[in-house]
């Protein structure tokens, strides 16, 4: 029997499914006992959402046959983002519009452009990891340090942060939105 086509495989697929929503309930559940002031109520469901991360990351491994490159990941993910801003949430509205459910219509419209931007921005990233180019510019960039604020102006940032030594990889294109 091919895996795909087991109960096994189709079990893997609702246990990931289930513990991802499990994750995602109990992180809503833990802002809510914040804001009404059970602190510790709040760090119970922290502590569960993360074990069921931990669960659903297990599950999906077994799905996917271990988490790949980055660059498989970006092209994954892009291809979701697309599914679900041209397909998924284009269906949504338009079966809330004709059930007369305008407000969740216009819901899945305003989410399906976020979804839009976000296979846009995945494409960018994967074309930057493609081309060599998410440490490096033709021209001069402002390079920031993410754990140590260190800011740095090259074509490429430093290989080792000069003030915490932190890898490359804690650099990325400063971005000044204010």
């Amino acid at each position: 029997m091919e895996f795909k086509d087991s109960k096994t495989y189709a079990n893997l697929h609702a246990a990931f499914a289930g513990e991802s929503q499990a994750w995602a309930k109990y992180s809503f559940f833990s802002k809510k006992a914040k804001k009404d002031g059970y602190q510790q109520i709040a760090n119970i469901f922290d502590e569960t959402a993360r074990n069921e991360s931990a669960h659903a990351k297990i599950w999906f491994e077994y799905i996917v046959n271990g988490i790949k490159e980055t660059g498989e990941n970006l092209k994954a993910a892009q291809e979701g983002e697309h599914y679900e801003w041209t397909e998924m949430y284009a269906q949504f509205a338009k079966e809330a519009k004709e059930e007369g459910f305008t407000e969740i219509a216009k819901k899945f419209e305003l989410v399906a452009a976020i979804e839009k931007s976000h296979d846009e921005r995945y494409g960018k990233l994967l074309a930057n990891v493609q081309d060599g180019k998410v440490f490096a510019r033709n021209e001069g960039a402002v390079w920031v340090c993410l754990n140590c604020g260190h800011i740095y102006t090259g074509t490429t940032p430093p290989v080792i942060c000069p003030v915490c030594k932190h890898p490359q990889a804690y650099f990325e294109i400063q971005a000044k939105n204010y």
